[in-house]
């Protein structure tokens, strides 16, 4: 073959190629779109206009239910602030926590004038009682609450508790909206959750995160006496400056938590935050609610968590577990016989593998009640029943006055009318002196203790502590004032 003959071959394919390809085009453009069909489910193109109204979230991912029902009762509060240094206006409550841990945002700079906290609570019954966290109110002259319908209403403190940052308000209202109380021992972690409250002044604010942890222990609570209770539910839901007081609700709108602190170098939300637990909530304010005072029940040991170091050092053949560092004289631990030493794994049937756990299950309880407490001693289990008693050593609730006779002498909270007027903070008035060695050493009623062996005497319960402390028969001197304003000092065998 030549090459001509060669060349009009390749041109009469061509030509060929073409023609088919135009047919082919003729014959086909008319037709429909096809949907492919893969058994009975339709298979679409990305771009498909789907009507959204027609979707299903799947119910463990549908926050819409949660957020609806509880944000009516989640409030916005703003708390007053005279005669004390403040940071500046518009800060939040969080920032006493954040100059703890990164230095003070303003410089060490304060303001002598009233300034005004914002943070959130909760409304837990129609009639008008809210939680909210102690930090957010603390010295607070004024308290408004501004509910999501744009209501407001002055609160009243019904009672706080600085050890677990917790407080009760009540306004005067009736037929609220409330969030009920859920059971934060069933919270599992990996369970999403919902926080609701108002951050940055955005009020109603929902954000979504799921449990990262529970029963966690930030060292973020200071208590003189070290009865503070830590142990906050961590999530990863964004929380920031205003949230504190607010909800921490599941996907069935109850409460389980009330957000009170986050992890940040900045001040503001970086990836955590913790929430005190419902359980550890609704035992506080019924507490508040009852009596005014929390009621603390305490087995009466000195505690640390378990770890392969105190394991090989003590020789423990357990690896987790809260370990007996010391019983107090007289305890309810110490009276259960309960030994330094000993591992204990479960409080009231229910395990505990660290400090945290042991003490929000002891705290649930009041003086007085019994609780059953499995410990590891030289290999063995073991279970006791430990009666516990409150911080003066007895089995009985104490009220709001937090009266207490010592040795003939009875005592009570010295007021804050009377801090204020003496220059005090704190103290322990004497009210009526009988039989005893309070009258043996010639102290007269109106005396109010303020140290005890150079320990500050903040409150009656400091001063059952101090005393209760001390050795019998040993000499403690007592410093403190008389109403009047004249200091005194006495030396008082005990």
């Amino acid at each position: 073959m030549n090459n001509r003959q060669f060349f009009i071959k390749m041109v009469f394919a061509s030509m060929l190629g073409g023609f088919v390809a135009l047919g082919g085009y003729h014959m086909i453009k008319d037709e429909p779109v096809r949907v492919i069909q893969s058994g009975s489910q339709p298979v679409r193109f990305s771009n498909y206009d789907l009507d959204s109204s027609a979707m299903i979230v799947p119910e463990g991912l549908n926050f819409v239910y949660a957020a609806k029902a509880v944000t009516p009762g989640v409030v916005h509060i703003r708390s007053t602030f005279e005669g004390a240094a403040q940071a500046s206006r518009g800060s939040s409550p969080f920032d006493q926590y954040f100059k703890e841990f990164f230095g003070d945002p303003h410089g060490g700079q304060s303001q002598q004038r009233p300034s005004m906290g914002t943070g959130s609570g909760v409304i837990i019954s129609a009639d008008g009682y809210i939680a909210t966290n102690n930090h957010v109110i603390e010295n607070a002259t004024e308290i408004e609450v501004l509910l999501n319908d744009n209501r407001t209403y002055k609160a009243e403190i019904v009672g706080t508790d600085p050890t677990t940052d917790l407080a009760l308000l009540k306004v005067e209202e009736k037929g609220l909206p409330f969030i009920k109380v859920g059971n934060s021992d069933q919270v599992q972690v990996g369970e999403w959750v919902l926080a609701v409250g108002n951050p940055f002044e955005f009020r109603s604010t929902v954000t979504a995160g799921i449990i990262s942890a529970k029963g966690r222990n930030i060292n973020i609570l200071r208590n003189r006496n070290n009865l503070q209770i830590e142990s906050f539910l961590q999530t990863d839901a964004a929380v920031n400056p205003g949230n504190s007081g607010g909800a921490l609700v599941n996907l069935r709108g109850e409460l389980v938590g009330i957000n009170t602190a986050i992890a940040t170098p900045t001040g503001t939300y970086a990836g955590y935050s913790f929430a005190v637990p419902s359980n550890l909530v609704n035992k506080v304010l019924d507490d508040l609610k009852e009596f005014g005072v929390v009621q603390r029940a305490l087995l009466g040991i000195n505690i640390r968590d378990v770890n392969s170091q105190l394991a090989e050092e003590e020789g423990l053949n357990v690896l987790e577990g809260v370990y007996v560092i010391n019983v107090n004289p007289n305890s309810g631990a110490d009276d259960a016989g309960i030994e330094k030493g000993d591992v204990i794994i479960a409080v009231g049937g229910e395990k505990v593998v660290k400090t945290s756990e042991l003490q929000e299950k002891v705290a649930l309880n009041r003086p007085g009640d019994k609780v059953k407490v499995t410990l590891i001693r030289d290999g063995k289990e073991k279970t006791v029943t430990a009666t516990l008693k409150n911080t003066l050593g007895t089995t009985t609730t104490v009220a709001s006055s937090n009266n207490m006779t010592i040795q003939g002498g009875t005592f009570s909270d010295l007021s804050k009318e009377n801090q204020e007027k003496l220059g005090l903070e704190g103290g322990a008035k004497l009210l009526k002196v009988e039989a005893g060695k309070w009258r043996e050493a010639g102290i007269k009623e109106g005396f109010i203790v303020t140290r005890v062996d150079k320990r500050q005497i903040m409150s009656v319960e400091d001063l059952s502590r101090a005393l209760t402390r001390t050795a019998d028969g040993s000499g403690l001197l007592i410093e403190g004032m008389y109403e009047d304003g004249e200091k005194a000092y006495y030396g008082i065998g005990w």
